[in-house]
């Protein structure tokens, strides 16, 4: 960063550490401890789609990895487009297995990274519920590095529990990076794997 990014005001960009993934199962543990959230099993990845030879040799190389896993008759991995034109990636393992979950995510992410389409990625998503049926979730913002709790109003519509949110945040800021910045805190509204 030079002097005159200093006084324009910017800042360096943080660079993206896909290892953070790997703190997801602690938190999860804390999740459950400390406000009755247990993993769902499910996990999503967002990213930009680009047309292509490549970007399709990455999809069939993720789909590929993750139903290698998939136990027989089990539902492969799914693909899905947004409103917006994202694409996103829906795994599911066990809920008790939170671990292979990250792991899952983590190869994606990674082969997405490694094939030239890190600009592209945009989200990761883990989803948590608790005994009322309340979803939550952790998502990881990819360039930013950093994770915020994501709670959506069930049957509200578009309206998130902002409070939860808030509470979710002091519970886990030892167990993740969380994003300091709330108005990063970005809604993902019918995200698959909420």
């Amino acid at each position: 960063m030079g002097f005159l990014d200093i006084i324009l005001g910017r800042s360096k960009p943080v660079k993206p550490d896909l290892d953070q993934l790997f703190a997801v199962p602690s938190a999860a543990l804390t999740l459950e401890a400390g406000a009755g959230f247990a993993p769902t099993g499910l996990g999503s990845v967002c990213f930009a789609s680009v047309e292509g030879g490549a970007f399709a040799r990455i999809q069939d190389d993720v789909r590929g990895l993750l139903d290698a896993d998939t136990p027989a008759g089990g539902v492969p991995v799914k693909f899905s487009q947004d409103g917006y034109g994202y694409t996103w990636l829906l795994a599911e393992h066990d809920p008790s297995d939170a671990a292979g979950l990250v792991n899952d995510l983590h190869a994606v992410n990674t082969l997405l990274q490694d094939g030239g389409f890190g600009p592209q990625l945009l989200c990761s998503l883990i989803g948590f519920k608790d005994d009322r049926d309340r979803p939550l979730a952790l998502v990881y913002l990819y360039k930013r590095g950093t994770f915020y709790p994501f709670a959506p109003v069930p049957g509200g519509g578009e309206r998130r529990d902002t409070p939860l949110e808030l509470q979710m945040r002091g519970l886990l800021e030892n167990d993740l990076r969380l994003e300091k910045d709330l108005s990063r805190w970005f809604p993902v509204w019918g995200a698959p794997g909420l």
